[in-house]
């Protein structure tokens, strides 16, 4: 359970509004992703000027050429992940920190990348407002993933890779899921990618727009 908000109150109508409108009448319905993100209160995450529009049906920045996303975006990947509680899980991209937040309420401890140290720091500081300790922020190119705490059962990237990083692939654990973007500039395609034994399945979701995922396994500057 994460500690509650001064001031939530006023806020909670919208997060359940959000999660009914806009995440479970498009087809969201696994209980416990849906649970926590009544739970998060998302609008501590963006700047403190666009409170008011954290709970609309759409991504917003964050600084840094980056991106919150849309709440059913963040709702659908995390479905796909079909977290039980007991799994280690890898994010890459930590940008607001409140992907991170959905996860470590769902699994039993999370590991989130993030390049930009000033992003990062500041998702720190929320997600320990939130009394949320099984969530490690680490700034670095997380486009290769984190070995040091590998193998995860489940992946999500949330930024858009010209390819899947076979690093990713390979840190995931037998029946291990990888939620990623995948794709150019303008659109991707949302990917599960499922490893069993040596082999990896991969299914197409649905078409998606993401900021690029930056790194040696990513986009370079001049390529996006």
């Amino acid at each position: 359970m994460i500690k509650k908000m001064e001031n939530e109150d006023i806020y909670s109508h919208q997060r359940h509004s959000m999660v009914k409108e806009q995440i479970e009448r498009r087809g969201v319905r696994d209980a416990r992703v849906l649970e926590a993100m009544r739970q998060v209160p998302r609008h501590i995450f963006v700047p403190a000027d666009m409170y008011s529009m954290a709970y609309d049906d759409c991504p917003m920045p964050i600084g840094h050429g980056q991106t919150i996303s849309q709440p059913y975006i963040v709702g659908l990947m995390t479905s796909l992940l079909r977290l039980q509680g007991h799994e280690n899980v890898l994010e890459v991209g930590t940008g607001s920190g409140y992907q991170a937040a959905i996860l470590g309420l769902l699994a039993s401890s999370v590991h989130s990348l993030e390049r930009i140290p000033e992003l990062a720091e500041h998702a720190r500081e929320v997600i320990i407002s939130l009394n949320l300790k099984n969530i490690e922020i680490h700034v670095c190119d997380g486009s290769p993933g984190w070995t040091d705490a590998a193998p995860y059962h489940g992946i999500l990237v949330t930024a858009a890779a010209p390819r899947v990083p076979d690093p990713l692939l390979q840190q995931l654990a037998d029946g291990g899921r990888l939620v990623i973007p995948v794709g150019p500039r303008l659109s991707q395609d949302l990917e599960v990618w499922t490893r069993q034994g040596a082999a990896f399945d991969h299914e197409y979701v649905i078409p998606v727009a993401f900021v690029p995922l930056r790194g040696e396994c990513g986009w370079q500057q001049d390529d996006w």
